[in-house]
């Protein structure tokens, strides 16, 4: 009524009353009445805005990436933003200016100044897998960078929602992906197969081991059994010898006591042995041939009867 409104605003907005020239009111969330016609008032909103964006940059391969995310930032110094954009309203509450617009397209272009510096120093693939490191570094540039502490406001975030190459690039990488895949998957089998070939190779070196030392001790028990079959023999032989040495010794016994009756009786007659002994009538004729025998040259006739050489031939009875 006649001019004078009232503004209630939320404690999100921070509120700036000018009245010629002068500020006669400011605060977040305040409540007043104003006369339109002589007061300009500016709305600054103080929560935190998400500002999407899209921009298209060349990595250091020379291939065109195409990023994709969101930034959040909130305004710390409503003055000074006051100071340097637009931000009043009209009587129906409606920015008069497009600078708040303008805000969102200078942080987005500060971010994508940053993006393309990092953009610049890594090639496609690696941009591509290495998305958490463009935001951190992106980030804290953009909360240290002079153009943003500038406008009073405080970059809260940075999120990248994709990164993307042009469709041929993309197919080359997945092509070149896929054979990686294939290549590993082929030396996965290889390996596999290596190893069931190193298993098996294994096993039947045990084996052969085994029937090695199986080998081993069979010999080792046929040397045992030759050596104890040795020994036997051994002892056998030496039993022989000992038997051979005991009739040897046994033999030279009996010559010895044989020799000894011999030498007692060799000086002796055998006239008077066999008178000792008693004469035969058989032998004493023989021996009286034999006598005959040693003195032939000395007889000159001898006559023998047959009834003697029968006597003679006669066996005993």
């Amino acid at each position: 009524m006649f001019g004078f409104k009232y503004l209630k605003a939320p404690p999100t907005t921070y509120v700036l009353d000018f009245r010629n020239g002068q500020v006669a009111h400011e605060g977040a969330g305040l409540s007043f009445f104003y006369f339109a016609p002589t007061a300009v008032i500016v709305n600054i909103p103080l929560a935190s805005m998400d500002v999407p964006f899209l921009f298209n940059e060349v990595t250091a391969d020379f291939q065109d990436a195409t990023i994709q995310g969101e930034l959040t930032y909130r305004v710390t110094d409503p003055k000074r933003l006051a100071a340097l954009l637009d931000y009043s309203v009209n009587a129906a509450g409606r920015f008069r200016s497009d600078d708040p617009q303008k805000l969102n397209d200078r942080l987005i272009h500060a971010a994508q100044i940053h993006a393309r510096d990092f953009t610049q120093r890594v090639p496609l693939k690696e941009l591509l897998v290495n998305s958490g490191r463009l935001v951190t570094e992106v980030l804290a540039q953009l909360k240290t960078d002079d153009t943003v502490t500038m406008l009073g406001v405080e970059v809260l975030s940075l999120s990248i929602i994709s990164i993307k190459g042009t469709p041929e690039m993309s197919k080359a990488l997945q092509a070149a992906a896929r054979e990686e895949l294939l290549r590993r998957a082929d030396e996965a089998i290889y390996a596999r197969r290596n190893a069931a070939v190193e298993l098996e190779r294994t096993i039947k070196e045990n084996e052969f081991h085994t029937e090695v030392m199986v080998e081993q001790k069979k010999r080792q028990v046929r040397e045992t059994k030759m050596s104890a079959e040795i020994a036997v023999e051994q002892q056998r032989a030496q039993l022989v010898d000992q038997q051979v040495d005991n009739e040897r010794k046994e033999a030279d016994g009996r010559v010895y006591a044989l020799r000894a009756a011999l030498d007692s009786i060799k000086e002796i007659d055998w006239r008077t042995l066999m008178a000792a002994k008693g004469f035969d009538p058989q032998q004493l004729i023989a021996l009286a041939f034999r006598d005959l025998a040693e003195g032939s040259e000395k007889i000159g006739q001898l006559n023998i009867t047959p009834d003697l050489l029968q006597a003679l031939l006669r066996p005993k009875e």
